[in-house]
């Protein structure tokens, strides 16, 4: 029939090629090729062999010649040597034949009990191979042998499927005599791994071998859709399946990330104070490397589909993200804290990271999302406020303490350029200040007004302690005065350090802040520029306590007999101010000028105080003639003094002389009846005498009786006044005692 002649044709043409391919016997050597490259013919056709349904006699002769074909290069595998002389070959195959051409069943028989039997013998010599091809790192050539053994285990998986589903022994003996074949890809996939771990690396030095290992996991992804596909069709998938290596593939890059951004810190706080700077340098250095690495080459080595620079990105940006957000969670110290949000807040989108020209443009800064929330960020910055607080209040409290331990040094203070006195308190300070504004200006504008208002208001606060402990300072040198040794020097360098703070203050504001805040800090400012004056103030009050301290012998000499019969108390006073104003010389303007004017005031003070104090009574014309002019001598004399110690500060201060000279005038007058007439031409001019001082000038001239005393004085008290509109009033100080001192003096 035609049936068996096309049988016949199929045999005889298998037989015919088999003994084309074997004409020489070297190229026996070659059956394991031959079969290889017949099975994956084979395999083609395979699909169409419905083994689990009636077996129809019409299958196609291609199909039939294939199973003749490949059966019997299985049987020369199994034993290539058994087989000689060549002839058994085809005899043996013309056996087969006859056997066929009896019932096609026996064929099928054939390919289904004995082909997978003859197949199990070379698995285990193809697991060998593919493992030597794994050591030797070949492992393109190990992934296609791999991939010629899963086909064989999956096929004759497949086919027992859909011969019986049910038969889970069978599919078991199958599978079991395949685990090595397990043990390979997992051996495999291991070394693709150590690859993808590396690959930032691999690019560089062997991207070829990258290229290998991109390849494999896209003829794996391919064979995991075909395997999901059948598995659709016909309900069966092989174990293992789908292997999902791409997915594995980035998980493997996501861990390297992570691992690569953690593994970074080398140093804790103990070991070294700039751990942290140090570690996000470190990060920000290798970030930008792998990045730029990954855009330049290794793009190129994946296909596009995979958006591997991308999916880098990301994962770099999110191991980032989770690596501030855990360095944020530690117990952060102040400047630890401005490191870390200077770094995630500016640094990681500048120039030089993200912002990095070369990432441009799949690299879009706008476009990344914060490495920590607002909230952490608020937190970060609410902590760092509160220990900033506490650390300006200690180091202002030793700042202090240290400026104090040099108040009693026995060596003078430094001198600046100018030659005026100072110690380092101003100057550490605001370099304090300073270096804490500039860490704030790197994270934003407004933590750095915060920092500028909490500076300026713990300033507030420092500067009045500074006044109590200058106030101390004094009170305790008072107690003994030979100590401290450099006292006025350091009382000065007090003084002038007020000065240098205002200028500071000023400076500081200027610096870092913005006009429109002006107003905010102007009630603080006044406040701390009072506190300062009040400071300069008592400071110059106690030099002046000091040097009147020293002239109280002399000035209780004045208006006495020894002083109306030749006194030298006015030139020691003059010699003795004189020469503390050479200290004082050190002293800045405009404490300098105020002082100044204060020594002169209370110089002529306790001068008009020494007459009030009615130690002297002139006998009679000649020796207030003598009294009268001795004073107008000594006013002058005053009058040169402060003149040349107010030397180029502009300040006009002879009035005060003229007090001196004006009572001169009265005691001097020699016309009793012209008495009242040079009083109240005094009183006019110095409207804040009392009757009490009238009373006590009356009687150190010594020839007024008590009635003509009551008479100029109720007198005077209805006349007009026309005062100096530039008078300060002097008389209101001085207090007339009520005891008649003079008879005690005589």
């Amino acid at each position: 029939s035609t049936m068996e002649e096309t049988d016949r044709e199929a045999v005889a043409t298998a037989v015919q090629r088999v003994a084309g391919m074997l004409q020489r016997p070297d190229q026996l050597d070659k059956v394991e090729q031959y079969r290889r490259r017949e099975a994956r013919k084979k395999a083609s056709v395979e699909a169409r062999l419905k083994v689990q349904s009636s077996i129809n006699p019409s299958v196609c002769d291609t199909t039939r010649r294939c199973l003749i074909f490949h059966f019997c290069f299985s049987l020369l595998r199994f034993h290539p040597g058994s087989f000689k002389p060549w002839t058994l070959i085809f005899g043996l195959l013309l056996l087969l034949s006859c056997i066929y051409y009896l019932h096609f069943y026996c064929a099928v028989l054939l390919y289904v009990v004995f082909f997978p039997f003859f197949a199990f013998l070379s698995v285990p010599e193809i697991v060998r191979e593919t493992q030597d091809l794994i050591e030797r790192g070949e492992l393109l050539q190990a992934h296609r042998k791999l991939m010629d053994l899963e086909c064989s285990r999956d096929n004759l998986m497949y086919e027992q499927y859909r011969m019986d589903s049910k038969n889970t022994h069978d599919m078991n003996l199958i599978h079991t005599y395949f685990g090595d074949m397990q043990k390979l890809s997992e051996e495999l996939a291991k070394q693709l791994w150590m690859v993808v771990q590396r690959s930032l690396v691999t690019v560089r030095r062997d991207p070829t071998l990258l290229v290998s290992v991109v390849r494999i996991i896209e003829r794996e992804e391919k064979i995991d859709r075909r395997m999901l596909d059948r598995k659709k069709q016909t309900g069966f998938i092989p174990p293992g399946r789908p292997k999902k290596w791409k997915e594995k593939m980035f998980n493997i890059l996501e861990r390297t990330v992570s691992t690569r951004i953690e593994g970074t810190q080398a140093d804790t706080r103990e070991s070294d104070k700039m751990w942290l700077v140090r570690h996000l340098e470190i990060i920000r250095k290798y970030v930008l490397d792998d990045l730029l690495v990954a855009k330049t080459l290794l793009d190129q080595c994946f296909p596009p589909h995979y958006d591997i620079f991308n999916k880098l990105l990301n994962m770099y940006h999110q191991a980032l993200s989770t690596r501030m957000q855990e360095l944020a969670a530690e117990d952060l110290e102040a400047n630890e804290i401005v490191s870390l949000l200077t770094w995630v807040l500016n640094t990681y989108k500048s120039a030089e990271m993200m912002g990095n020209p070369e990432l441009s443009p799949e690299v879009d800064v706008n476009s990344l999302d914060p490495l920590i929330s607002q909230n952490v960020v608020e937190q970060l910055l609410s902590k760092y406020m509160s220990t900033l607080t506490s650390n300006i209040i200690g180091w202002l409290r030793k700042a202090l303490e240290t400026d104090k331990k040099d108040w009693i040094k026995e060596t003078e203070p430094e001198a600046d350029q100018d030659g005026y006195y100072q110690t380092t308190l101003p100057a550490i300070v605001f370099q304090m200040f300073e270096q804490n504004l500039q860490v704030a200006a790197q994270i934003n504008e407004e933590l750095k007004t915060k920092v500028l208002l909490l500076c300026l208001q713990q300033m507030n606060s420092f500067l009045t302690r500074y006044k109590d402990e200058a106030q101390f300072y004094k009170e305790e040198h008072l107690k003994n005065r030979q100590y401290p040794q450099c006292y006025v020097q350091y009382m000065i360098a007090v003084i002038n350090n007020c000065q240098t703070f205002k200028e500071s203050i000023i400076s500081l504001k200027r610096k870092y802040l913005k006009t429109d805040m002006e107003d905010t800090l102007s009630i603080s400012h006044t406040s701390m520029d009072a506190t300062l004056d009040i400071i300069a103030k008592e400071g110059c009050s106690s030099l002046l306590d000091e040097v009147f301290m020293d002239l109280e012998p002399h000035l209780n000499e004045l208006m006495t007999k020894k002083w109306l019969m030749g006194s030298n108390a006015v030139g020691t006073i003059c010699v003795t101010v004189e020469d503390y104003f050479n200290d004082f010389a050190r002293i800045k303007k405009p404490y300098k000028k105020t002082m100044t004017i204060e020594a002169h005031r209370r110089v002529v003070v306790e001068y008009i105080r020494a007459i009030m104090l009615k130690r002297i009574s002139f006998k009679n014309a000649e020796e207030r003639k003598e009294g009268a002019e001795i004073m107008i001598k000594e006013a002058e004399q005053f009058r040169f003094l402060f003149k040349k110690l107010a030397a180029g500060s502009g300040e006009d201060t002879e009035g005060l002389c003229d007090i001196i000279e004006a009572i001169a005038e009265v005691i001097k007058l020699t016309d009793p009846s012209l008495l009242y007439l040079e009083v109240s031409t005094l009183v006019s001019k110095y409207p804040d005498i009392r009757d009490d001082h009238i009373a006590a000038l009356l009687t150190v001239r010594g020839d007024a009786s008590r009635d003509m005393k009551q008479t100029i004085i109720e007198t005077l008290d209805q006349g007009p006044s026309q005062p100096n509109p530039n008078y300060v009033p002097i008389f209101k100080e001085i207090t007339v005692p009520t005891l008649t001192v003079p008879k005690l003096l005589k």
